[in-house]
């Protein structure tokens, strides 16, 4: 092995140590009871370890037990929290993509007035704070009497984002024109084409447009929290908040905090690790055109 090519390795797990070492001391927080907390902090592996902080987290226990295991008695459903999470990221995502492949095919395919001009807005929006939006977003959703509502949640990002406009569009101008040339010589609508060839070809770029938006909503904080304050729409982040404030012993639940972070990162986790490559490969489809 060169010099060269054994730094590169040194490099390299040295970028993974200090990129795992924080998700390994949530997940040995989580597994150590709550008493021995401070005791532990200092070591690397639980000593004692325990699932009774996820029991807590999970409401696998009642009130009284979750205290006298060291909780702080946080009454939080997160099980309701998960399926809420669950709920809002999967109608983004099938909106969003749906949106967003609809209106790349018709960049890159599509001739009428104005197309280059509307794509660079797109593409420049790209540019556009998130943050800047959301004033005007609430207000409309307040006048739509959306608020405390799934559909006020969902509705300022079911519509198509900049990036995955983008990004698929290059695709699209990378499959051959003259599959949908000799469809619309047969009689075939622009959809039709769309839906049953155009589609069926991109189904690993729109597999990581749709990972990346499940990725981005199900970490989504900030408009949940604005926007539904019933308690029975917060999904994980929001109740990860609520969690940690509620401290009726005077000081946060650290083990169920972090139980309950362990449980809101594995599916983002599960999401990377079994289509992280094919993320990698599709980015490569989005150089320009």
């Amino acid at each position: 092995m060169t010099p060269g090519r054994l730094a590169a390795w040194v490099a390299l797990l040295v970028m993974m140590a200090i990129t795992l070492l924080p998700l390994w001391m949530v997940l040995k927080t989580a597994l150590v009871p709550n008493a021995e907390l401070f005791e532990q902090s200092a070591t690397l592996l639980p000593q004692a370890a325990t699932l009774d902080n996820f029991k807590r987290v999970l409401g696998l226990v009642s009130p009284e037990d979750s205290i006298a295991l060291g909780g702080s008695g946080a009454d939080i459903n997160f099980a309701r929290a998960l399926g809420n999470s669950a709920l809002f990221t999967g109608i983004v995502v099938v909106l969003q993509t749906l949106c967003a492949a609809m209106a790349a095919y018709a960049f890159a395919r599509l001739r009428f007035p104005g197309n280059r001009t509307l794509f660079a807005l797109f593409v420049g929006s790209m540019m556009v704070p998130g943050v800047v939006t959301f004033i005007p977003n609430f207000v409309l959703m307040k006048e739509l009497g959306w608020l405390n509502t799934m559909a006020g949640m969902v509705a300022p990002f079911c519509l198509m984002q900049g990036f995955s406009v983008f990004f698929l569009r290059q695709f699209f101008l990378s499959i051959p024109r003259d599959l949908e040339e000799a469809a619309l010589l047969d009689g075939a609508s622009h959809f039709y084409v769309f839906w049953r060839i155009v589609l069926p070809l991109s189904m690993a770029p729109i597999a990581t447009i749709a990972m990346l938006t499940g990725i981005n909503m199900w970490n989504e904080f900030f408009w949940p929290y604005l926007v539904a304050k019933d308690e029975s729409l917060q999904v994980l982040p929001v109740a990860l908040q609520t969690f940690k404030t509620q401290s009726p012993q005077g000081q946060p639940d650290w083990t169920g905090l972090m139980a309950a972070a362990t449980v809101a990162v594995l599916p983002t986790i599960a999401l990377l690790i079994g289509f992280g490559r094919r993320v990698v490969e599709s980015v490569q489809f989005s150089g320009g055109k």
